[in-house]
């Protein structure tokens, strides 16, 4: 990334940060007149220490050999759950006395009504964001497997069916390294694949860190007899690329940088991530990637970042796999993202190409999720055989998840599993 660039976006990140937290050291020091002198200080002080925890521990774990930057950075990514539900619940309130102000002046009320003691509220919503912040703790450190059901209408040798597993978006680093990793990789191995594919942001640190961790050895035990196969997400570009990739090569993960892989008639098709513009580096075009595949064979495309999904369909992609959303990962962003992508988690079905984007297995930054679930997704593909009618290829009414946070129409995008159809139980 040019150093402008990053420079900018580092101005523009932290003028945001100061500016939110600026707006809740100065709501919370208003709710709290009622405290002691002595004791407001000290909450000051150790408002000032978390707020700037996560960007200070940041900073010494490149500059410095500071032995709790570690613990720093934790505390200071629990911070961000924090302050986002602080900041969202905030201006919900501020938003609810406005109003009140307003019908009054409307009404003309010549009372004031009963105000609301400081601390009674400041007490509640404390315990409110610390109840979300755990829920969404306890949520962000227990993955589920994700069941889909997909039929690809072409031959694939050897291949009647394929159970693939896909994990995306672990964020190896100082938050989730290796007891979290063993965990993954286990879940991972408990659904006995044929084939794993890591579309991307697999890594989320300088890769001396990983390394000193021996990280690469636990990603070593995951199993499957057809390969694990992965691709190159922003974050590798953030640790440094080259070094992302020879530390995957290392745990035995084949990294497919603009290139195709085949399996029988079954094509592995893996993009650069999209950052690799940004960084001097070219990225080919889908259909230069795609010559010299036949229109018969099946093509599975992993590409991080899911924009421009028509392109995919353009060129006769079967099945696309992608993930970098993480669904927002904290309530409201996931607003955000689903207005920023076509399909920002879920099942999408683009003339005869199907796409999956997954939320993600990691997180990023603070170890919570509050709208979305951490997913390892297991695929049960098969491919045509010419030993009876074809099986319908999409869904054509989603079943009922408990996760899903929108009840699809006909035609559009399924967020979450896409339903099993009912051919292929049989």
């Amino acid at each position: 990334m040019p150093r402008s660039g990053f420079l900018l976006f580092l101005t523009v990140a932290l003028a945001v940060y100061s500016v939110v937290n600026g707006y809740i050291l100065w709501r919370g020091w208003l709710a709290t007149a009622w405290l002691r002198p002595s004791r407001r200080r000290i909450l000051l002080v150790l408002f000032l220490f978390v707020a700037a925890a996560y960007p200070l521990g940041r900073f010494l774990s490149k500059a410095l050999p500071f032995p709790g930057k570690d613990v720093l950075i934790l505390i200071g990514a629990f911070y961000l759950a924090f302050m986002v539900n602080f900041f969202l619940v905030l201006i919900l309130v501020d938003a609810f006395r406005l109003l009140r102000f307003l019908c009054r002046r409307i009404f003309r009320k010549g009372a004031r009504g009963v105000g609301i003691p400081a601390k009674p509220v400041f007490l509640a919503l404390m315990g409110l964001v610390t109840l979300i912040v755990l829920a969404g703790h306890l949520n962000a450190v227990t993955p589920r497997v994700r069941t889909l059901d997909l039929f690809i209408p072409k031959k694939a040798g050897p291949f009647r069916q394929l159970t693939l597993v896909l994990a995306s978006d672990i964020h190896l680093g100082r938050i989730i390294h290796n007891d979290r990793l063993e965990e993954i990789v286990s879940l991972i191995n408990r659904q006995n694949p044929d084939l794993v594919l890591l579309p991307g942001d697999l890594t989320d640190e300088d890769i001396s860190f990983l390394s000193e961790r021996n990280m690469a050895a636990v990603l070593k035990k995951i199993k499957a007899p057809w390969g694990v196969y992965a691709v190159t997400g922003n974050h590798e570009y953030f640790s440094g690329k080259d070094q992302a990739v020879a530390f995957l090569r290392e745990a035995g993960i084949r990294v497919l940088e603009d290139e195709a892989v085949r399996l029988g008639s079954l094509f592995i098709v893996g993009r650069k991530d999209r950052t690799a513009e940004r960084f001097g580096e070219g990225r080919k075009t889908l259909a230069a990637l795609l010559r010299g595949v036949a229109p018969e064979n099946p093509v599975i495309l992993m590409d991080h970042q899911p924009f421009h999904l028509e392109e995919a369909r353009q060129n006769g992609i079967d099945l696309q796999l992608s993930g970098h959303t993480h669904n927002g990962q904290l309530f409201p962003l996931n607003w955000i993202v689903g207005r920023l992508f076509e399909i920002s988690w879920g099942y999408l079905k683009k003339g005869s190409t199907q796409v999956y984007v997954s939320c993600g297995v990691g997180t990023w930054g603070p170890p919570v999720r509050t709208c979305s679930v951490p997913e390892v997704v297991k695929i049960k593909l098969r491919f045509h055989d010419n030993g009876g009618p074809e099986p319908p290829t999409g869904p054509a009414r989603p079943p009922a998840d408990r996760f899903s946070l929108r009840t699809p129409q006909p035609g559009s995008a399924v967020p979450g599993p896409a339903p099993s159809s009912a051919p292929l139980g049989h």
